[in-house]
């Protein structure tokens, strides 16, 4: 190459640093040795002093009129200490070989900033190189390290899984600084010390892991409670209080015992949470008694009053002259009752269920043994098609009306619809045109059974002389059926209007709630054969 330019690439490639520059490089700094020398022929301003003096920030900017870019300069140059470092990172070097990753790191960022002011390229070489070496070297440190610290690795590894440096941070970070003193201990050489530092690094990590699984289940029962405290509920309702506390100790000690079994834990947690309210609640009912606020009377009656409540829905009188017991005895009898029903009704849907599972094996079994139709067959078939259109006839019917307007159920053959949406007004017999959406719901289940015999039944409570009760009931019944006549067109030969009285209760004339419901007008439609 000729100028002094060319002589002077000739000298850098002549020295020991051109070795480690890779061949591309080299091909875009001897472009650049050529322009340069022509710009300064040029502008009579520029000597061979202008190397040293500006360095390669100069070079780059040349090169860049030889096609290249600067990045495509930093890349090739930087190629192999980013390679040596991906290596480290992935041996974990920055954890296991601190010292040496720190070096690399150190001589690497020198080179960054060194190719930022445009300092020599022997300087950032030499840079590069340095941090090749150590990252090199870190490498080979941390996968002996990862031999050596294995049980600590691991332990590390569940407390990051378990979030430790959010919900742990203190024990963390003391973990943390054991773990890296025995990194470095180690990579000094000191395997003993190491592995005594690695064993309290252990050690803590296990309290941290531990530490943040009680925060993420726990935190918020630890925090109620706290709010308790502070409204100084333990001097208020400290029963209650108490029971929160234990509980939540027995959610701890379940977590101290198998930290990865959460369910039991979760379970206890929950029950503290439950009883934490509970004392908060107390403590403010039992305060405004003391502020004042209220009396123990006020407090009595108001718990008597929702168990009348609930004995009322059951139908049950609440007498609380001889204190509560009756009335819970009568409750839970109740609801025993009901879930005795309700497992005879499971029973009875199961054993038709299998009657009907059983009809159809004998339909296969006569079908197998006769080879065709017979008399029985076809009586079987028939019975089970009636039964799946009875079955989808109700259905129908039942999904026609909301719960607030009528209750539908099946006795035997028969359909009975409770209409609960309808009332009158007391002593009369009158219906509003407002329930004529309703009765036209009661037309049209009918008509489902096109003919069957539509019998009104009408119902009082206790209240009233008998006679009158009848008569009133007699009424209601007849101007249901005369609305479905004169109104909506129901042939009157299907109806027939009956009055029952107070004789047919379903509920509890002693309550509100069951004289409410004993005042009833029931629809009974009754398929005809033929």
């Amino acid at each position: 190459m000729r100028g002094p330019g060319g002589r002077l690439f000739a000298n850098v490639k002549s020295r020991s640093v051109a070795s480690s520059v890779p061949r591309k490089l080299l091909g875009l700094l001897e472009t650049a040795w050529y322009i340069v020398p022509t710009m300064a022929s040029e502008t009579r301003s520029v000597t061979l002093g202008f190397i040293p003096k500006f360095g390669l920030g100069l070079l780059l900017g040349v090169t860049l009129i030889a096609g290249a870019s600067a990045q495509d300069i930093r890349t090739t140059l930087f190629e192999a200490a980013n390679d040596a470092l991906a290596e480290a990172r992935n041996a974990q070097a920055n954890l296991l070989a601190p010292r040496a990753f720190e070096r690399g790191a150190i001589a690497y960022t020198d080179a960054e900033a060194d190719l930022e002011r445009g300092r020599s390229l022997e300087r950032i070489t030499s840079r590069l190189e340095e941090a090749a070496t150590y990252f090199t070297e870190a490498t080979a440190i941390a996968n002996v390290a990862s031999d050596v610290l294995a049980a600590a690795i691991a332990t590390r590894t569940d407390a990051a899984d378990a979030e430790a440096e959010t919900f742990a941070p203190a024990i963390w970070l003391e973990a943390e600084a054991l773990f890296d003193t025995a990194a470095r201990r180690l990579e000094a050489g000191d395997a003993d010390a190491a592995r005594e530092r690695a064993v309290e690094a252990e050690t803590r990590y296990s309290s941290a892991e531990l530490a943040a699984i009680k925060a993420q289940h726990l935190s918020r029962t630890q925090a109620l409670l706290a709010q308790a405290e502070q409204a100084r509920v333990p001097r208020v309702a400290p029963q209650t209080f108490a029971r929160a506390v234990s509980l939540l100790q027995q959610a701890e000690q379940a977590l101290d015992e198998d930290r990865y079994a959460i369910e039991r834990p979760l379970a206890l947690a929950e029950r503290a949470d439950y009883e934490a309210r509970h004392a908060m609640y107390l403590a403010a009912r039992i305060q405004a008694v003391r502020d004042g606020e209220a009396t123990e009377e006020d407090l009595m009656l108001g718990y008597e009053q929702a168990l009348a409540e609930v004995a009322a829905v059951a139908d049950l009188p609440a007498r609380l002259d001889s204190g509560p017991d009756s009335v819970t005895a009568d409750l839970s009898a109740y609801i025993g009752g009901m879930q005795e029903r309700e497992r005879q009704l499971l029973a009875e849907s199961e054993e038709n269920r299998l009657q009907i599972f059983g009809l159809s094996e004998e339909i296969r079994e006569l079908d197998e043994r006769l080879g065709g139709v017979s008399e029985e067959r076809t009586a079987l078939i028939q019975r089970l098609e009636a039964d799946a259109a009875a079955r989808a006839q109700f259905s129908r019917i039942e999904s026609a009306f909301s719960g607030g307007e009528a209750l539908v159920y099946r006795e035997g053959n028969n359909l009975i619809v409770r209409l609960v949406g309808l009332s009158f007004a007391s002593g009369e017999s009158t219906i509003d045109q407002s329930y004529r959406p309703l009765l036209e719901k009661v037309r049209d289940a009918a008509d489902v059974f096109p003919r069957s015999l539509i019998v009104i039944e009408g119902h009082t409570d206790s209240l009233g002389s008998d006679s009158a009760n009848l008569a009133l009931s007699r009424s209601r019944a007849e101007a249901v059926g005369a609305f479905l006549t004169g109104e909506l067109g129901v042939a009157g030969f299907r109806i027939r209007a009956m009055g029952f009285g107070e004789t047919r209760p379903i509920a509890n004339n002693e309550t509100t709630q069951g004289r409410a419901r004993n005042r009833r007008i029931d629809v009974r439609i009754e398929p005809q054969d033929g």
